[in-house]
């Protein structure tokens, strides 16, 4: 509504503005009418500037499923030269896309990299040596696979993150060799290159994400075929409400990470159920919570 004042002979003349509310009025359409800043793509600018220092092959690798309460982890690795161009389009961190994009991108990233793996130590590993040590163990599975297809060693590896997961620590009592009848003795380790939020920077990084995402929620659905309580074709094996609340009802699986505190999760969902059960020696959920042994995931691979 416009706002009128009488001047000096009476008449109704509109007021002006007040300058705030012209100002705020102003701001407030400029960031309506301003679109966000597009996202930027990662690139090969820090693959190219390991290329130029002497690398021969450089490898981006990322991890999925550390978080998981079932199914493996899974590290997948993609291999570039300094004759590899620039990514397909629309290659990104595998969370930023959806299901459908992630599959498009597989098969375009295959044909894009040198080489790629994707390696995976089974919650039977993950429950008896850890988190870290099964990252390490899968990691060097694709790494094995991604050597023997390049007929080398790989120079470089950039992982996403702040922490080395992948190189051996001085006193290693996991060691690859040992578990995986793939692995290679006497291979050279790589030299490893931490990056924050390298699954944003560098092309490899992202496209390894991409492909050990896809290939560990294809597995997941099938063991959500074999399971269908936890609804793993649709969590992946993470902490979503369906899931524990079949672990809460039916306990583990043979595919869970039994090292971790399930029956706490699951209590913590639904403290009503679970002060239900605690009085009730005994009981189905007790009685899965204590069934034999994991079945051993590790070993797998593809590339």
């Amino acid at each position: 509504m416009t706002t009128v004042v009488p001047d000096s002979s009476g008449a109704r003349r509109p007021a002006p503005p007040r300058a705030s509310r012209a100002r705020t009025t102003a701001g407030t359409s400029a960031r309506q009418g301003r679109s966000a800043p597009p996202r930027r793509s990662p690139s090969l600018r820090h693959e190219r500037a390991l290329l130029s220092g002497g690398a021969r092959l450089v490898a981006g690798m990322d991890e999925v499923g550390r978080g998981a309460l079932a199914g493996p982890v899974s590290v997948g690795v993609v291999v570039v030269d300094a004759a590899t161009r620039t990514a397909p389009q629309g290659l990104t961190d595998s969370k930023l896309l959806t299901a459908g994009a992630r599959e498009l991108l597989v098969p375009q990233v295959r044909r894009w990299g040198v080489a790629w793996a994707v390696g995976h130590a089974g919650p039977a590993e993950i429950d008896a040596h850890g988190i870290v040590a099964a990252l390490r163990l899968a990691g060097r599975r694709a790494l094995a696979q991604v050597r023997r297809t390049c007929g080398g060693d790989i120079d470089v590896v950039l992982l996403d993150g702040s922490h080395d997961w992948l190189s051996r620590p001085q006193a290693d009592l996991f060691e690859a060799v040992a578990h995986d009848p793939d692995a290679e003795p006497g291979a050279g380790d790589p030299a490893v290159r931490t990056l924050v939020k390298a699954d944003l920077q560098c092309s490899s990084v992202a496209a390894a994400s991409v492909l050990a995402k896809v290939e560990r929620d294809g597995l997941l659905a099938r063991l959500a075929r074999q399971y269908p309580a936890y609804a793993w074709d649709q969590n992946k094996g993470y902490s979503a409400p369906a899931h524990l609340d079949a672990l809460r009802r039916l306990g583990p699986t043979p595919q869970h990470r039994r090292s971790w505190n399930l029956r706490v999760l699951a209590e913590e969902d639904d403290v009503a159920a679970s002060d239900a059960s605690a009085g009730s020696a005994g009981s189905p959920v007790d009685a899965a919570f204590t069934s034999p042994p994991l079945a051993d995931l590790g070993g797998m691979m593809s590339g």
